[in-house]
């Protein structure tokens, strides 16, 4: 990220601290009520050029009687005035912005509360905040990071978050498609939904000359759920905020009696919770048959499996142990998804993939839902690398699996890539193989390791040789005795 960026963050991060406004949530929160409401403003200068340009007049986000809610307007104001305007104006046009009462945004911003206490740190923020440039998804993105990453509580509950490349990276590996009715059922600020719109917009984008598929696009194609209220509301207004009229974002425990989805989903992205307790009163019955426990990350594979359609597709991110846990329950579930469906790859990735939150090790699986079968043979990579060092820093470096990770997954049918030796990245592994070992998915459990033979010099003639250093050592302090 730029260092001037991640400079001005801090300093309205400060803000809000110096002004009694302490609770990381809370400031990420607001921060993003500010960040949506430039967003909008910046999306309609951008209308209002290209109308210019074309000789035409698109449809306008904000009318004539609340042209004084854009930032452009009212980031000059004096403190008090411009106060004013955010409190009576603004936040109450960002609240009822949804066209569909019934939407999730409508629903998570009837509660979204303004708390800035002051129109002098209202002032200092928004006048900090107008020196971000974001006029590409990329910045936005970066900016949503950097905040996520001042998250005090980030990795309680399991709730780490996901890296945008790794989302990236998933998303390009499932190739959404414009029928696809995507979801992730612990979606938190809904970085994977938001990533399967722009690669739909970026690879697809004839969708919008079909009425029906740009009114599915806006309004049946993506869902989230969460627990996190304010996680629902940052989720929300991400998605808007990149083009999607009324995004499904809804208040729900996944894994309890009263998600009733079955059979709904074509596309499930998500990084699920890998810890955190659970209500084994309220847990679905359902879940509970495909696999007893109070495991999460487990139960969301079941999930899955049940909320997909007959050839839906899944990338999950799941704990190395979920590949090789011993327990009654991580067999049943890998056992599951080999025997009834299709398991299609496991993708290992390096530990240091989700620090600073957390040093865990984890692994993308995808699978098709069959309920007839159809493993044949696992393909399975060692991902050593993802472009950021491995450490608390993750700074950027040059090495990066990515790149090869989609094109060796994109051509896995190919003879070349059907025929690596289990020394390379990449390679299959056949499912009754995988069977004899007990539904074991850890890559090492397969993978060959090559060992160098080195061949050293034998031990005489290393003796010989140092007793001739040696004796060399002995001369030259002999000689440099007699110099002095």
């Amino acid at each position: 990220m730029d260092s001037i960026i991640r400079s001005i963050i801090d300093r309205i991060w400060t803000n809000f601290w110096e002004g009694g406004v302490t609770n990381p949530l809370t400031v990420i929160e607001q921060i993003t009520y500010l960040l949506f409401v430039k967003g909008l403003d910046e999306i309609e200068i951008s209308h209002e050029k290209n109308d210019v340009l074309l000789g035409i007049k698109t449809k306008r986000i904000f009318d004539e009687g609340h042209q004084n809610c854009r930032w452009s307007k009212f980031k000059d104001y004096p403190a008090e005035k411009m106060f004013k305007i955010m409190s009576q104006d603004v936040f109450p046009f960002i609240k009822n912005l949804a066209k569909d009462k019934e939407s999730g945004y409508a629903k998570y911003m009837e509660d979204a509360i303004f708390i800035i206490p002051t129109p002098i740190m209202l002032q200092k923020v928004v006048t900090a905040m107008d020196k971000l440039e974001m006029k590409d998804r990329d910045t936005k993105g970066d900016v949503y990071e950097y905040l996520l990453s001042k998250l005090s509580q980030a990795g309680v509950n399991g709730q780490f978050r996901t890296p945008r490349h790794i989302i990236k990276m998933m998303v390009e590996l499932m190739k959404p498609t414009p029928e696809d009715i995507i979801v992730d059922p612990a979606c938190g600020t809904a970085g994977f939904l938001v990533e399967a719109g722009e690669y739909l917009r970026k690879n697809k984008s004839d969708l919008f000359l079909s009425e029906n598929l740009t009114e599915h696009f806006n309004n049946t194609m993506f869902y989230g759920f969460d627990m996190d209220r304010t996680m629902l509301r940052i989720g929300a207004m991400n998605l808007m905020q990149h083009g999607i009229e009324n995004p499904n974002i809804m208040y729900k425990d996944s894994l309890s009696e009263d998600n009733e989805d079955n059979g709904k989903y074509t596309l499930v992205l998500a990084n699920p919770p890998f810890k955190g307790s659970i209500d084994a009163e309220r847990t679905s019955k359902d879940l509970l048959a495909v696999t007893k426990t109070k495991k999460t990350e487990l139960l969301f594979l079941a999930l899955f499996l049940r909320s997909l359609k007959i050839g839906g597709r899944c990338a999950s991110i799941v704990p190395d142990g979920v590949l090789f846990g011993s327990s009654n329950a991580h067999k049943a579930i890998r056992k599951e998804i080999i025997e009834n469906h299709k398991l299609e790859a496991i993708i290992s990735m390096p530990s240091g993939v989700f620090k600073p939150y957390a040093g865990v090790s984890t692994a993308i699986m995808i699978f098709t839902k069959t309920t007839q079968g159809g493993t044949d043979k696992v393909w399975f990579y060692d991902m050593t690398a993802d472009g950021f060092s491995l450490d608390d820093q993750r700074q950027p470096v040059k090495e990066n699996d990515i790149p090869d990770i989609i094109n060796r997954f994109n051509n896995r049918d190919s003879e070349e890539e059907q025929n690596r030796k289990r020394t390379e990245k990449s390679f299959f592994v056949p499912k009754e193989e995988i069977v004899e070992n007990n539904y074991d998915l850890s890559i090492n459990k397969y993978k060959e390791i090559v060992v160098e033979k080195k061949e050293y010099e034998k031990p005489e003639i290393i003796l010989k040789r140092i007793i001739n250093m040696e004796s060399e050592i002995q001369q030259k302090l002999k000689e440099l005795e007699e110099m002095l």
